[in-house]
């Protein structure tokens, strides 16, 4: 059993560390653009913009090959080679049908165990040269590619309908226990469905009126990645280089509300990493919440407070700052208990 844990995390390690300079390229460059593009209601604002507009999509398009990247070399951990064409298949069709992370690791290792038992098929000595190249790449891409969009994308699109009808019925309620409920929701999958089904409920009562729902959530999405780089910050020994450095790339990913920030730590270590930052996330929405902060625009993050787009600033700083602080905390204590019982520390591999 130990032994199948100790594997299975140096497969997700090893997904993680090829999609770490993905994730740090695309978000810095996305990053730059919306910090220095107007903020209307509407959210940054590029029309006026083309440079601005280009480096953005140079950013989008770095940020979007990171699912692919992180099934890809999940599934090439386990099954080499021939692991690598149903892994970045399923990783693009993660993004497509918006199964976010989760449903990237979760493809990157079936696609990766699938080619295996391929590869065990006794097949005549004429057909084995082709098989690695031709046989399971097709077999494989073609079982996997109906697995995501037949069998994963529809329990997603039923959460996403879902999801929206629980959160307008309760937005007539209880504000704190539906500020908690987003923090949770934002922080759970960092941009994946349940994320975005938040996020999508915060954007629509915009435009009713109602400011309060996105003023929670633009507290939550920053908090994970600003509290991951922090975490990395307070104790660099327990964090390895290639982690460092991620850590800071997901505080300037954080500071323009990008959670995905957070992604390269929750790959590699969900256990510890999701929760905290789901305390730290619900923490802060709930202060939002509680402190009467309004978002006027779909955004989050700490340049929606510089660029003037938010009320009780005040509050919602101290939101950020203080979900932030917990999440750091929280993974320090997780991260140095886990070392006390375990020294010996396992880097990423390369």
């Amino acid at each position: 059993m130990l032994t199948s844990l100790q594997q299975l995390r140096k497969h997700l390690l090893t997904g993680v560390s090829y999609a770490i300079p993905f994730i740090a390229c695309g978000g810095i460059l996305i990053a730059c653009a919306i910090a220095f593009a107007p903020m209307t209601a509407a959210g940054p604002d590029f029309s006026g913009s083309p440079r601005l507009k280009l480096i953005l999509d140079i950013g989008t398009a770095a940020f979007d090959l990171m699912l692919p990247v992180l099934a890809g070399y999940i599934s090439y951990s386990i099954a080499e080679k021939p692991g690598l064409v149903p892994g970045f298949l399923g990783g693009y069709l993660a993004g497509k049908i918006r199964a976010g992370f989760l449903g990237a690791i979760l493809i990157g290792l079936i696609a990766g165990y699938v080619v295996n038992l391929l590869k065990k098929i006794p097949v005549s000595r004429y057909l084995r040269p082709i098989m690695p190249i031709l046989v399971i790449p097709i077999l494989s891409g073609a079982f996997i590619g109906v697995l995501m969009l037949k069998v994963v994308g529809v329990p997603i699109a039923l959460f996403m309908d879902h999801a929206n009808h629980v959160l307008q019925s309760m937005s007539t309620g209880n504000d704190v226990l539906l500020a908690l409920i987003l923090g949770v929701m934002i922080a759970f999958d960092m941009g994946g469905p349940v994320n975005k089904a938040a996020f999508f409920f915060g954007a629509a009562m915009i435009s009713q009126g109602n400011y309060r729902i996105m003023g929670a959530c633009a507290a939550a999405i920053c908090t994970p990645p600003l509290g991951m780089g922090l975490a990395t910050l307070l104790r660099r020994n327990l964090w390895s280089e290639e982690e460092r450095e991620a850590g800071l790339a997901a505080i300037a990913m954080g500071m323009i509300g990008l959670t995905e920030g957070a992604i390269p730590f929750a790959a590699a270590d969900p256990i510890r990493v999701i929760p905290s930052i789901i305390v730290g996330s619900a923490v802060a929405s709930t202060i939002a919440m509680v402190g009467q902060v309004g978002d006027h625009a779909p955004h989050g993050g700490p340049i929606v407070l510089i660029l003037g787009v938010v009320n009780h600033g005040f509050a919602y700083a101290s939101a950020i700052l203080t979900g932030s602080v917990i999440t750091a905390l929280s993974i320090v204590l997780l991260r140095t208990r886990a070392n006390g019982k375990n020294p010996k520390r396992e880097e990423p591999a390369v």
